[in-house]
């Protein structure tokens, strides 16, 4: 990989590629082991650089926000890891719209949302993602989603083409779009929101921040809920019943404040998360009847 990572320097500046970079400090889970090259472009034209580099050298190429909903091998990745996070952020206000750029923290567009007093996005202040990664999964919380306020999307196409999509053209659904599928890359996208009170849209969003510091571990490392919603139920309380909460693997627990996240309580491994993902399903399919599906999505050499 080194000639590789050499080619590369070439083409985006030197500051922005790490070479062997450990996963476990850019994921929220604190696991994962390194990536063979990791770059942290600046903009659009960078990011299409990189892009286009792996795909002329048939490298692999995952393209990463902050993190926050992912489990990375204790291997490691291969090929690049694309981050778009801090190097890629911004918004840009016109009127009742905010135009974001892909990188930029779900906690920053609704603090900007709320100083232009802008309400809709209240629900997002708490989820600790980036803006792309909230429109590849239709993030959402205490009943909001991104498919409620997401206009269209700007993204870089498998063909090196920049497309300005319309959200309906993007399947999202629980959790869920079409991008991966089509293998977009992100840019940035617009939400459309409506004129409010500021203290009233204030309000809201510290109400959610309250009810995530008291419900939620969010004094571990952790990748958010771990499990996807089962139609008819709620995966926390189905992990709770079966008698699972605390449950322990390695370092990698079930919470004791709130079932449906596991977390890291110092030194977990991927390997540890994987076999505690295993047994809590296995143990909920056998006492209820139910499947479990991970939310959190692993990524690497597993």
């Amino acid at each position: 990989m080194d000639v590789k990572i050499d080619k590369l320097k070439q083409i985006i500046p030197e500051k922005y590629i790490l070479s062997n970079e450990p996963m476990k400090k850019h994921t929220t889970f604190r696991i994962g082991g390194p990536a063979d090259i990791f770059a942290a472009p600046e903009s659009i034209e960078e990011i299409e650089a990189v892009c286009r580099f792996a795909k002329e050298e048939g490298i692999p190429l995952f393209v990463l926000g902050n993190g926050s909903n992912l489990l990375v091998a204790d291997d490691g990745m291969d090929g690049i890891v694309l981050q778009i996070y801090k190097n890629y952020s911004g918004i840009e206000v016109n009127g009742n719209e905010l135009t974001v750029k892909a990188g930029t923290l779900l906690s920053s567009t609704s603090k900007a949302a709320l100083n232009e007093e802008l309400t809709g996005f209240e629900f997002a202040g708490g989820i600790p993602g980036t803006f792309g990664g909230a429109v590849v999964m239709n993030a959402g919380a205490y009943g909001g989603e991104m498919v409620q306020v997401l206009k269209e999307v700007k993204v870089l196409t498998k063909d090196g083409e920049i497309q300005t999509l319309k959200a309906e053209e993007l399947e999202l659904g629980y959790r869920t779009s079409n991008v991966l599928k089509n293998e977009y890359v992100v840019l940035e996208g617009v939400i459309a929101l409506e004129k409010g009170n500021k203290e009233e849209i204030k309000a809201k969003m510290d109400e959610y921040a309250l009810a995530r510091k008291t419900k939620q571990p969010l004094e571990y490392p952790s990748a958010g809920s771990t499990f996807k919603r089962p139609e008819g139920y709620f995966a926390g309380k189905l992990i709770q019943d079966a008698g699972l909460k605390g449950y322990q693997v390695g370092d990698a627990q079930v919470s004791e404040k709130h079932s449906g996240f596991v977390i890291n309580r110092g030194n977990a491994t991927a390997a540890d998360v994987m076999q505690l993902i295993s047994d809590v399903a296995d143990k909920v399919k056998e006492q209820f009847g139910v499947t479990m599906e991970p939310e959190v999505k692993r990524v690497g050499r597993f």
